[in-house]
């Protein structure tokens, strides 16, 4: 980093409120007091967390519960700005929104990635997708008025966001369908791009694809959805295989936000980072999270844990000093398995070596690990008690 001097609070300036933002933003405030002056800006109204997002598409939650508002914040230090970032200049670190001009000192990019439905052909007019808020709120209303069929889950594009999900998501559906006595007349497939549903993990692949013979959903692996035919109810596949549908829920093609690709600071369509301190090649910037090729899963506990080691920079610059920590890649994910059970995967990304993950679960004791993981980030970001699943 840059040499930081002078006697005016240095301008920390964090792009993106989500677990990296979030954590970023309120390690520095705690740390460095009156030395900083942090700015986080988001054009959301509020935080959610990934897990919420299929609480309120089964009907287990509701939009508003899950709905983290920055207003609320109570993070000492930390002015939140609800804004659309604009433009950005990585070399003079100067940043436009729709509230104005923002300059900085330092540089933070946390503006996470997009989802892109229309890229696959069909998937707007002949499916849905759940990876977006509005998407998966959406969805609530057309599972609760669904009456039974051929569901098919399937990816349209790799990275994507918590490669779990989509495993979740097939048992949550054969979940509904049991309770609404819908599942003997219906069929569940599963359509992924890799050979097992969670690649780091045997074991936790070989547990799901168990339970999946188990609840008879359909695997088929290997395979990427190119598109969709409406008009035939058909999914149409990498390999020129069609499968047929009546319900599709697609994870949609990810991409990185446009303003940060018009910045420049895009190689291959994220920005390459230092995946043991989360330094950009631009000095005084950093990005952490799903923007970024760091080479871990595009998931919201990994982008917390990059933020941590950022801050941890940061912090040392911000009082003269240098830091040693270096970003380890792990992380941990509850994955629902259906009937209240829940597992955990823990996964580690060592920079430059092979993934590996262990599995612990499933169990219904798991749940309260689960809950406790999302109160406590709450309680850190928000300064408030918070359950998940009002309903």
């Amino acid at each position: 980093m840059s040499h930081l001097t002078g006697d005016t609070p240095i301008r920390v300036l964090v792009l993106g409120a989500g677990f990296g933002g979030l954590e970023l933003s309120t390690r520095v405030a705690e740390e460095c007091g009156d030395r900083v002056e942090i700015t986080l800006v988001d054009q959301s109204p509020g935080f959610v967390f990934g897990f919420s997002k299929l609480d309120v598409m089964f009907g287990k939650d509701s939009p508003e519960h899950v709905l983290h508002r920055y207003s609320d914040a109570v993070m000492p230090g930390v002015t939140f700005v609800n804004a659309t970032v604009t433009s950005i200049d990585p070399v003079a670190r100067t940043v436009e929104t729709s509230e104005g001009t923002l300059e900085a000192d330092i540089l933070v990019v946390a503006l996470g990635c997009g989802v892109d439905p229309a890229a696959t052909p069909g998937l707007v007019e002949g499916g849905h997708e759940f990876y977006s808020n509005a998407g998966a709120f959406a969805l609530r209303e057309t599972l609760e008025a669904f009456p039974g069929g051929r569901v098919v889950v399937g990816v349209t594009s790799t990275p994507f966001k918590c490669p779990p999900a989509p495993s979740e998501t097939v048992m949550l559906v054969h979940e509904m369908l049991t309770e609404r006595g819908l599942r003997e007349g219906s069929e569940i497939a599963l359509v992924m791009p890799f050979s097992r549903p969670v690649p780091p993990s045997p074991e936790a692949s070989a547990t799901i694809l168990g339970r999946l013979a188990e609840l008879g959903i359909e695997w088929h692996p290997d395979h990427i959805v190119t598109g969709l035919d409406p008009e035939r109810r058909m999914v149409l596949m990498s390999d020129g295989e069609e499968m047929p549908y009546d319900l599709f829920l697609g994870i949609p093609k990810h991409v990185a936000p446009e303003v940060v690709v018009e910045s420049g600071m895009t190689q291959d369509g994220w920005i390459p980072v230092d995946p043991h301190t989360m330094a950009t090649t631009y000095p005084n910037v950093y990005a952490v999270g799903d923007v970024t090729s760091a080479g871990t899963p595009k998931a919201g506990v990994f982008a917390e844990g990059q933020a941590r080691v950022a801050a941890d920079h940061i912090i040392a610059a911000v009082k003269g000093s240098t830091s040693d920590a270096q970003y380890d890649g792990a992380g941990i994910c509850y994955l629902e398995f259906g009937d209240g059970t829940i597992a955990q995967v823990d996964i580690v990304f060592p920079p430059g070596q092979s993934p590996s993950g262990t599995l612990t679960g499933p169990d219904v004791a798991l749940a309260t690990d689960k809950t406790a993981f999302g109160a406590d980030r709450v309680q850190r970001w928000f300064g408030r008690s918070w359950q998940p699943c009002e309903i």
